[in-house]
C-alpha cells in the first residue's frame, strides 16, 4: 500500500516516539486523534532531525520539558481531509509549519505570529510529528510538488529558517556581502539561500574540514577554517577592505559570537541565528563602540516557506550533499546517537516511517 492510499480510522492505534528524559526515547501505542472540520490527517513519511532536537536530547534546550514528542521538520501525505478544508486532497505531499499561536497578541495581530507572545512549537512545547499519523490544522500545511522528494520536503522547514534570517537584513540580501559563521546544516543553508537570493558574495566558516568541503560542494567557494587561516585576513581577501555588509551567527556558541563581533565592519549587522544552549557573554562595549546591530531571528512565516520551496524547485540550493543518513522510525534513538557521535560529519539525518 502506498502512503497516498493509506487509510486510518480515528481511534485506531498508532506508534508514537516519546522522549521521556534527556537521551531516552520510548515508543507507545496511542489512538489516532479525531479530526476537526478544518483539519487534515497526515501519514508521516520523513522527519529531519535538527540542532534544536539535539539540544533537547542533551537536556540543554531552554524552553522544552519532558516528556515530549519531537519532530518538526516533516514531509507527509494527506490521508483524510475535514469537511471545511479547501485546497488539499488525499495523496497530496505536504509539509507542516510547526508554530502554534494564539492569534490575539500584538505580534499575531500585526502579522508577526512567528513571535507570538504565547508561541508553542510542535516537538518542543507541544506534540510533534513523531508518530505514524498526525492530525493538524490545514492552515499550517503547504503542498509541495511531486517533483520534490520527501527528503526535500522535510528540508523546507530548515531552509525557511535561513530565508527568514536573511529577510531580517534591511533591504534584503541582494547585492550584499554576507559572512556566515558555522557550516552546519543551518549555516550551509543560510549561505546557499543568500547566494540564491542574489548576494554579491558569501563566506562561510567552520572548524570542521568535512563541513567546509560540503560547503564547497554546494558552490560556497569561500569556505574558511579559522584554526588554519587568519579569519580577519580571509574576510578582507573575500570581500575587500570594506569587509562584509552583514554576518550571521549560525552555531550558537561563544566562540563564533566573539568572531562575528570582532570581525564585523563598523556599523554593520549581526543576525543571531544559532540556538544558544549555554548563555553567552557578549562584548557590548565593542557592539556600542562600533555601532553594530545585533538582530534576533526566530523561525519563519508562510512567505518564507513559499520562498524556500521556490529555491528548491529552481535548484538555487543544493540539498543532496547535506543528506547524511536515514534511520527507520523504530531506531529513532540511533539517529540522535549517530549525530551526537559524529557532530562534524553529520548534516541532515532523516527518520523514515513505514509506508503502511
Amino acid at each position: 500500500m502506498s502512503p497516498a492510499s493509506a487509510k486510518v480510522a480515528p481511534g485506531a492505534l498508532m506508534n508514537q516516539a516519546v522522549m521521556t528524559s534527556p537521551g531516552v526515547i520510548q515508543f507507545r501505542e496511542v489512538p489516532v486523534p479525531p479530526m476537526g472540520p478544518r483539519q487534515l490527517t497526515a501519514k508521516i513519511i520523513r522527519i529531519g532531525v535538527c540542532g534544536s532536537d539535539i539540544h533537547v536530547f542533551h537536556g540543554k534546550h531552554p524552553y522544552t520539558s519532558y516528556p515530549v514528542v519531537q519532530g518538526h521538520e516533516v514531509a507527509a501525505t494527506v490521508v483524510a481531509v475535514g469537511p471545511e478544508v479547501r485546497g488539499f486532497a488525499q495523496g497530496d505531499r505536504i509539509t507542516i509549519m510547526p508554530q502554534v499561536v494564539c492569534g490575539t497578541c500584538y505580534p499575531c495581530r500585526t502579522g508577526r505570529y512567528h513571535i507570538c507572545d504565547n508561541l508553542k512549537v510542535m516537538g518542543f512545547q507541544t506534540t510533534g510529528t513523531a508518530s505514524d499519523y498526525f492530525v493538524v490544522d490545514a492552515d499550517k500545511c503547504l503542498v509541495f510538488p511531486d517533483t520534490m522528494s520527501f527528503e526535500e520536503g522535510a528540508m523546507i522547514e530548515p531552509l525557511s529558517v535561513a530565508v527568514h534570517a536573511l529577510s531580517r537584513l534591511d533591504g534584503g540580501v541582494a547585492g550584499k556581502k554576507i559572512a556566515v559563521y558555522g557550516a552546519g546544516p543551518i549555516g550551509n543553508l543560510v549561505a546557499q539561500a543568500a547566494m540564491g537570493l542574489g548576494a554579491d558574495s558569501t563566506l562561510i566558516t567552520d572548524t570542521s574540514e568535512h563541513r567546509l568541503q560540503l560547503a564547497r560542494e554546494c558552490a560556497i567557494t569561500n569556505a574558511v577554517n579559522p584554526v588554519t587561516e587568519d579569519l580577519g585576513a580571509a574576510i578582507v581577501r573575500c570581500f575587500g577592505p570594506d569587509k562584509a555588509d552583514a554576518a550571521l551567527e549560525c552555531v550558537g556558541v561563544q566562540a563564533t559570537m566573539d568572531q562575528a563581533i570582532a570581525n564585523a565592519r563598523k556599523g554593520s549587522d549581526i543576525v543571531v541565528v544559532g540556538v544558544f544552549g549555554d548563555r553567552p557573554l557578549v562584548d557590548l562595549g565593542l557592539v556600542q563602540d562600533r555601532e553594530l546591530r545585533l538582530i534576533g531571528t526566530l523561525m519563519y512565516t508562510r512567505t518564507d516557506y513559499v520562498m524556500a520551496m521556490e529555491l528548491i524547485q529552481t535548484r538555487r540550493v543544493q540539498l543532496a550533499p547535506l543528506m547524511s543518513a536515514h534511520y527507520p522510525f523504530a531506531r529513532y534513538l540511533d539517529a540522535y546517537q549517530f549525530i551526537a557521535q559524529n557532530r562534524d560529519k553529520s548534516m541532515k539525518v532523516f527518520i523514515d516511517f513505514p509506508d503502511k
